[in-house]
């Protein structure tokens, strides 16, 4: 916002002429990309700003891992524009000569445009840092659920053969049920039987 202010508001002289001129070498390019870059960043740092407060509540690991992705994408874009935008105001700056600006006009804000380009390098920079740490910690926890070993490999092994009374040894192919209900075996001996009444 800095250096879109600084441009808009001192960034254009007049002299002897209808017609504003950049103050950056009276080249309206850098004017223009100043102040396209700043009101571009500024858009974007409003729309992840309010990703940031609606991240928590994405309970996609998919979802949040494409919003960091995103965020680390546009933190690396601004910081490379910034970078340029520097350099080229920088250039621009160097190459204005005292006769194209009579009493330094808006060389303030030209100094301060450069200035806080430069600030906004370091700035983006670290942005997208911390995208990227955001990025590397979802991969982490998401591994943690996909990579873990199957830890009920042996209770499988130990659950399809579960002896139960009789010498009876009943297979199940389901690691969660030890034995189906009703597998034990009742003993048909004759001498336990006792007649019943007979009709």
């Amino acid at each position: 916002m800095v250096v879109f202010a600084c441009i808009v508001n001192e960034g254009y002289m007049n002299i002897g002429s209808e017609r504003l001129l950049c103050v950056f070498n009276k080249n309206a390019d850098a004017c223009n990309y100043g102040v396209t870059v700043g009101v571009a960043c500024f858009l974007g740092s409003i729309c992840f700003l309010v990703l940031d407060i609606y991240f928590p509540t994405i309970h996609s690991v998919r979802l949040r891992r494409r919003a960091a992705l995103i965020d680390m994408a546009f933190s690396a874009l601004a910081s490379f524009l910034w970078l340029v935008g520097f350099c080229f105001l920088a250039n621009q700056w160097q190459q204005t000569t005292e006769d194209e600006l009579p009493l330094a006009q808006g060389s303030d804000a030209a100094r301060a445009a450069i200035a806080f380009c430069f600030f906004s390098i370091l700035t983006w920079a670290g942005l997208t840092a911390l995208a990227l740490q955001t990025f590397i910690n979802l991969f982490q926890n998401f591994s943690l659920f996909t990579d873990q070993p199957d830890d009920n490999t042996g209770y499988r092994d130990n659950a399809r053969r579960t002896p139960v009374a009789n010498g009876v040894t009943v297979v199940t192919t389901n690691p969660y049920q030890q034995a189906p209900p009703f597998s034990e075996t009742l003993s048909l001996d004759p001498s336990t039987l006792t007649p019943g009444p007979v009709f």
